[in-house]
C-alpha cells in the first residue's frame, strides 16, 4: 500500500503531473456521472456512447436527409472554435495571476459590436466584411480587458468583482439595444447575421453530406501557437508569468507591474473577442437578449483541466465539447434532460480545480518520505 502511495505521489509531483492529474479528472468525472446515470435507470454506456455520437465521432443508426457523420463532427468544431478561443483567454489572463471571469461579457459585446456595426451594414461587401468581423472583436474585446487591467493596477479593484459588474452592465445594455432596435420579431433574438459577414459557412455539401465550415477554426489553432511561443519562448511572456508568480519580486527585478498587468488582461480580452464573433457570427448566428453565454464559463474548467497550457487546452477543450454539442443527441436516444452535460461540466471543474491541491498533498508526502516529518507544509511551501 505504501508503494502505492508513493508511485501516485511520484505520478502527480513529476514533470508530467498536472497531465496525470487532467485525466483523473477526466476518470473521475466518468465515474461520477455514470453513478448518476445509473441512480436514474439508465445506462452509462449508451449515454456516452450517444455523446460521441451527436458529436461525429461515431456512426449512427441512422441520418435524416443530407445529414452524416462527417456533417456532425464539422458541427462540432464549429462550436469548438469558440470554446478553445475562450479557454485561451482564461490562460492568457491565468498565467499573470489574474482571474478573467468577464469572458462572457466580452464575447458578448464583442460579438455585438460586430454584428451591428458590419454585419448589418448592408454596404461593405462580403471580401470585407469577415476581416473587419475579426478586427472589430479583437479591438473591443482587448480594449475591454485592458479597461479590467487598468482598474485592477491603479484603483486595486479585483478583476473577479470589475468583470462581473462589467458582465451585467454589457448583458443588460446590448439586450436594451437588441430589443428596441435590432430584435426578431419571430425569434425575439436578434436578426440573423447575413451570410456574407458569417464566420461559419452554411449547407456546404461534401461526399453527398451537408456540413457547415468554422472559418475561425484556422484562427484558433494559430491562437494557440502564438500563445504557447508567447508564455514560452519570449521575454516579455517570461514577464508575464513572473508578475503572475510574485509581483512585488517582478517589481523588485525591473518588471513594469503595471505593463503587465493591463496587457495580459488586453491578450485576454481579444481572445475573449475573438471567440465571441466565431460564436455569435458563427456557431449561433443570433444574439439572445440579456442572456450571457454559458461558454465564457465553461471554458474556465477547459483551462483548468488543460493545466492552463494552451496545448493541453486543446485536448480539454474537445472533452467539454463533447458533452455540450453531443447532449441534444444524448437526450433523445437515453431520455435524460441535455442540462446533465452542464451538471457533467460542473464536476469536471470540481475535480480540476482539486488538482493543484492535490499535488501539493503529493509534495508534501514526498518530502516527508525523504526528509522526515521537518518538511514543510504545502501552505508553508505556498507562503515562502
Amino acid at each position: 500500500m505504501k508503494k502505492i502511495r508513493q508511485g501516485l505521489a511520484r505520478l502527480l509531483s513529476g514533470p508530467h503531473g498536472m497531465f496525470w492529474g487532467s485525466v483523473l479528472s477526466v476518470i473521475l468525472t466518468i465515474l461520477t456521472a455514470s453513478a448518476m446515470l445509473l441512480i436514474m435507470g439508465k445506462n452509462p454506456l449508451i449515454a456516452f456512447n450517444s455523446f460521441l455520437q451527436g458529436c461525429g465521432f461515431v456512426p449512427k443508426a441512422k441520418y435524416g436527409g443530407g445529414g452524416g457523420m462527417l456533417g456532425d463532427f464539422t458541427h462540432f468544431l464549429s462550436y469548438l472554435t469558440p470554446m478553445l478561443l475562450a479557454s485561451l483567454a482564461f490562460i492568457a489572463a491565468f498565467k499573470a495571476g489574474l482571474f478573467n471571469i468577464g469572458i462572457s461579457g466580452q464575447m458578448l459585446l464583442s460579438g455585438f459590436l460586430a454584428t451591428v456595426l458590419v454585419a448589418y451594414n448592408k454596404q461593405l461587401p462580403s471580401a470585407l466584411s469577415r476581416p473587419l468581423v475579426i478586427l472589430v472583436g479583437i479591438v473591443a474585446g482587448g480594449l475591454l480587458g485592458a479597461l479590467v487591467g487598468y482598474l485592477k493596477y491603479r484603483f486595486n479593484i479585483h478583476e473577479v468583482v470589475s468583470t462581473i459588474m462589467i458582465n451585467y452592465i454589457i448583458s443588460y445594455l446590448t439586450g436594451f439595444f437588441i430589443n428596441n432596435s435590432y430584435v426578431d420579431l419571430m425569434t425575439r433574438t436578434s436578426r440573423p447575421c447575413p451570410p456574407g459577414a458569417r464566420l461559419t459557412l452554411t449547407k456546404v455539401v461534401i461526399g453527398g453530406v451537408n456540413c457547415v465550415i468554422p472559418m475561425g477554426l484556422g484562427i484558433a489553432a494559430l491562437a494557440v501557437v502564438l500563445v504557447w511561443f508567447l508564455f514560452s519562448r519570449t521575454t516579455f511572456g517570461f514577464e508575464l508569468r513572473a508578475v503572475g508568480e510574485n509581483s512585488h519580486c517582478a517589481r523588485y527585478f525591473g518588471v513594469n507591474v503595471k505593463r503587465s498587468v493591463v496587457a495580459a488582461m488586453g491578450i485576454s480580452g481579444m481572445l475573449a473577442g475573438l471567440a465571441g464573433v466565431t460564436y455569435y457570427l458563427g456557431y449561433t448566428n443570433t444574439i439572445i437578449p440579456k442572456t450571457l453565454s454559458a461558454m465564457g464559463y465553461d471554458s474556465i474548467s477547459v483551462a483548468l483541466l488543460g493545466g492552463a497550457s494552451p496545448l493541453g487546452a486543446v485536448l480539454a477543450a474537445v472533452i467539454v465539447s463533447i458533452f455540450h454539442q453531443g447532449s441534444n443527441y444524448m437526450s433523445s436516444t437515453v431520455g435524460v434532460s441535455k442540462e446533465i452535460a452542464s451538471l457533467i461540466t460542473g464536476i469536471l471543474l470540481l475535480y480540476a480545480s482539486c488538482v493543484t491541491y492535490v499535488r501539493a498533498i503529493c509534495d508534501r508526502f514526498l518530502q516527508r518520505e525523504t526528509h522526515g516529518d521537518e518538511a514543510k507544509k504545502p501552505e508553508e511551501v505556498k507562503a515562502s
